[in-house]
Order: C-alpha cells, then structure tokens, then sequence
C-alpha cells in the first residue's frame, strides 16, 4: 500500500500532467477563448480525479491562460487586442532587460547552447506549428538564459505562452510567410555570440514588433 508520501508524489505527478496538457490546448487554441473547464467533462477527457484537475486550473489562472468564474468555476481566458498589446509592451521591455544582462554573464556553455537551440530551430519544419514553437522557445529562453534571474526567467516565459497564443489563434496566415523569419533569428543569434548588446537589443526587439504588427491586425 502507499505510503502518504508516495500518494502526494503520485498526485503531483497526475496535477503536472494534467497542467501541462490543459496548458497546450489552451496555448495552441484546441480549448477556445471563454470555454467553460468544467472539472467533471475534464476528468472524464484526461482519465483523472478531480484533485489534480482543480490543482492544474488553480496554477493556470496563476499563468493568466484561465479565469476563475465566482462559484461557477472556470473558463479559458479570453483574448482581446488590448491585452495582446499588453503583453507585446511587457514582453520587449523585460526580455530586453534579460537579454542585456545575459549577453554581459554569457559564458562558453551558454553560447555552445544558444548555438545548438539554434540549429534545432533552424531544421524543424514551419509547417509543424507546435513542435516549432516549441524549438522557438527554446531558442528564445536560452537567449536570456545567462540574466542570472530566476523570477526574469518565469516572467519572460510566462510572456512568451501568452504572446504564442495569439500566434496560434491567428493560424497561418499567407501573409506572415513573407518575413524572412529564419534571417532574423540568424542575425540576432550572429550579433548574440558576438556579444554585441545594442545590436542584438535592436534586432530582438525588432523582431517581436515585427510579429506583434502582424498579429494585432488579427486580434478581434
């Protein structure tokens, strides 16, 4: 029989899983915006208990991908032009800050790692929009991954689910092809390793503007 420790260590094992995966559906827009999460349909979909269902969509509305509704439980957040821009102004002023200070910390392991994300990203297809955007993350946190600031880090990668959403509802769009996207990481991954703050502030920088100028004539 399991010991309690075993018991919270199996149910935080469940409460993880079923975070992570109510997390994708919401991030990649298979769970809409203002959809009701009711803790019974869950259990059934995802072949757990309540608890870890609860548990998830408490840590959830933590990240601002889920509101909880008073005494009528929860939905998925919904989206709004404003609160994109929100997060586009939040995101380029606290990765800019992280950038800075990991360009100045970066090490050799750092910069052999930013080199490998890179890689990655640059040979997974476009076309698989998850497992890009999982490669782009990648790419994107391991940039700032030398800021030597923990909190920075979760802020910035709470940011970055929040910004992708939007990427996932606008779908894929022909137009959004037209950037040279592959260039721009290049370029900022060049000036990166080179250890050139300003011009890889300015490309980063750039480069998210670039997407939230696409996006925001999307967001309704």
């Amino acid at each position: 029989m399991p010991t309690s420790v075993q018991k919270t260590d199996l149910n935080q094992s469940a409460t993880q899983r079923t975070y992570f995966r109510l997390r994708d559906e919401i991030i990649t827009g298979r769970l809409a915006p203002g959809e009701r999460l009711k803790v019974e349909t869950l259990k059934e979909a995802y072949g757990t208990g309540a608890s870890p269902i609860r548990e998830a969509l408490s840590l959830l509305t933590s990240d601002q991908l889920v509101e909880r509704l008073d005494q009528r439980g929860f939905r998925v957040a919904e989206t709004s032009a404003q609160q994109f821009q929100e997060i586009l102004n939040l995101r380029c002023t606290l990765e800019d800050m992280a950038l800075r200070q990991s360009l100045q910390n970066g090490d050799q392991p750092w910069e052999e790692n930013l080199v490998l994300m890179h890689h990655y990203l640059s040979r997974e297809d476009r076309q698989d929009l998850e497992h890009f955007e999982e490669r782009h993350k990648q790419f994107h946190m391991a940039l700032i991954g030398a800021c030597d600031s923990p909190i920075l880090m979760r802020l910035c990668a709470q940011l970055y689910d929040l910004n992708v959403r939007y990427r996932f509802l606008a779908g894929r769009a022909k137009t959004y092809s037209r950037r040279d996207v592959e260039a721009e990481h290049l370029a900022i991954l060049n000036s990166a390793v080179s250890r050139d703050v300003e011009k890889t502030s300015r490309l980063l920088m750039d480069h998210y503007r670039s997407t939230g100028a696409f996006l925001g004539e999307l967001v309704t």
